[in-house]
């Protein structure tokens, strides 16, 4: 009896088994083409600064990837939007302030970053972010970044912090002020639309 049943149940699975392999195939609809992301132009790649100034100090640097561009934010916690001054703009070569050293900094264009803010205490000198002059900056990773190829500290003197962003070439850039932090856009391409 047991084994009559087994055969039936064989004999049923088999017949559903091949019932499937014959019925016809039905292409399934073709799927939809992915939107191509628009991307904010009009940026331009001309100098850009607010002026103004904070005691308050840089804390860090930190760096994302967007469908659109590449940012850097330079954290300045306590500092309020209209008081976070800067300069950025492209520079043949970054020279640091005070000394004039050249800092080398690795892509096809270089931007200046200037924060109207100390990376140090203004009370006891002491550094607020550990960052070496000439050397990249702690803890940004650039790899698998479309437009950004190098990251230095140049320094903080007399109250401003100098960075330098090597870029795969000079592209669209802009600059946001908000509260707590300065934040660099910089476009992947001139076009406007994410490839």
């Amino acid at each position: 009896m047991i084994q009559s049943r087994t055969i039936c149940a064989t004999v049923v699975l088999l017949g559903a088994t091949l019932a499937t392999a014959a019925a016809p195939a039905v292409a399934a609809p073709p799927a939809a083409p992915a939107s191509a992301t628009a991307c904010p132009t009009g940026w331009g790649s001309g100098d850009k600064a607010a002026g103004a100034a904070t005691a308050e100090s840089v804390r860090n640097v930190r760096t994302g990837r967007h469908d659109c561009y590449d940012r850097m934010v330079v954290d300045v916690p306590g500092a309020a939007r209209g008081d976070l001054g800067y300069s950025v703009r492209y520079v043949d070569r970054l020279h640091q302030d005070g000394s004039g050293r050249h800092i080398p900094v690795s892509g096809g264009a270089v931007l200046e970053v200037r924060v109207t803010a100390p990376a140090y205490d203004p009370g006891t000198g002491a550094a607020t972010y550990p960052a070496r002059a000439g050397r990249p900056l702690p803890g940004v990773d650039l790899t698998g970044y479309r437009t950004f190829r190098d990251a230095r500290f140049a320094g903080s003197f007399e109250g401003d912090t100098q960075l330098g962003l090597g870029v795969r070439g000079r592209l669209p850039f802009r600059v946001q002020q908000l509260d707590g932090r300065l934040v660099i856009d910089v476009a992947h391409t001139w076009s406007g639309a994410a490839r």
